[in-house]
């Protein structure tokens, strides 16, 4: 069985989020509910029954040196649990804060959120690392094989970690931003994390981009710096229609409508003479192209359809015209007679 599907995995993942990393919410009332209980049993004098209790010499172990008490565990992990517990409420009541912060960039208040958390669950290790009774100069070694051990196995976590801060602080890519990647995916960022970015797509699929593609991949951010967008048309006419007439139908329908924006304005312009038809190509733009560019394309060239068949101008489709020459259908037509000769030998 798959250990990701092991329900006593995900039972016993679920318990270890809700004991060290519970939203602030449920951390709040998880404190609420110790505090009564331990208040309970202080009350009622059972707290120092059940030290008493767990003291005994049968609950009691030495490891080297030290001597622990089934009490002294408990305790240190209560003391641990509400650390973190309390760590989370902060974490929460920090990032609700800097949430409210309007007047800085959505990236910026990603980068700070960030960072505060950081600081927090640092501290609150430290800490708890000091409570459990673990001197930090003893983590010396540990520390050195860390620091391999990120060197070599957590690269690339490494990596993503700093390309999202990076992108963080350069707030080259944002929350809403529309981005285009080196291998055509496109999609609309909507949550920013510290080992990838999410990406949603036209089709509505989340694509999961390791941060550290915005470094080392060329990025197309459609809306860096302003959420204009051009829209590109290819309309070819038939030949023997007014050409200066077409051009006019062509730059009056993208003018019309509501999403075509006059800084800068349409521009229509004579591409090439095909075999059978006369190209033009149109350009126009739209305020926001984060609402699409399909559908002001597509409600112009049904305008553009309308004019033209008003107007009289003829839209081309393919077509060949073959010239025989005399000789040639003589020349058909002996062979034609050959052939029928032959057959009634």
């Amino acid at each position: 069985m798959d250990r990701k599907n092991n329900p006593f995995s995900r039972a016993f993942r679920k318990l270890g989020l809700l004991l060290f990393k519970p939203s602030h919410g449920v951390a709040k009332w998880l404190i609420f509910a110790l505090v009564l209980l331990l208040a309970s049993l202080a009350y009622t004098g059972h707290l120092e029954m059940v030290q008493a209790y767990l003291d005994k010499p049968p609950f009691a172990f030495a490891v080297g040196d030290y001597k622990f008490t089934a009490f002294m565990v408990v305790n240190s992990l209560l003391s641990v649990v509400v650390l973190f517990w309390i760590t989370s409420i902060l974490a929460g009541f920090g990032n609700n804060r800097i949430g409210h912060m309007r007047h800085l960039r959505p990236s910026t208040r990603i980068l700070f959120s960030k960072l505060f958390q950081i600081i927090l669950y640092t501290l609150a290790i430290v800490m708890a690392l000091d409570v459990i009774g673990v001197k930090l100069t003893t983590l010396t070694v540990f520390g050195g094989a860390l620091g391999i051990g990120l060197g070599f196995g957590l690269q690339k976590i490494t990596s993503n970690f700093i390309s999202g801060m990076i992108l963080l602080v350069e707030k080259s890519i944002e929350l809403d931003n529309l981005v285009e990647l080196a291998d055509g995916t496109t999609g609309y960022v909507r949550k920013t994390q510290a080992r990838f970015t999410l990406l949603e797509t036209f089709d509505g699929k989340e694509v999961l981009i390791p941060n550290e593609d915005f470094i080392i991949n060329r990025v197309t951010n459609l809306t860096y710096s302003n959420k204009r967008g051009r829209v590109d048309t290819l309309i070819r006419v038939a030949y023997g229609s007014d050409l200066e007439k077409a051009r006019d139908l062509i730059l009056e329908a993208a003018n019309e409508h509501p999403r075509c924006i006059q800084d800068p304005p349409p521009s229509c312009f004579l591409s090439q003479f095909n075999e059978s038809s006369v190209d033009f190509l149109l350009y126009f733009w739209v305020a926001d192209v984060t609402e699409g560019r399909l559908a002001p394309k597509s409600e112009v060239h049904f305008s553009i359809w309308r004019k033209f068949q008003e107007n009289n101008i003829k839209i081309p489709f393919p077509q060949r015209e073959f010239l025989m020459r005399k000789e040639e259908k003589a020349a058909e037509a002996q062979v034609s007679a050959q052939d029928s000769g032959a057959s009634l030998v």
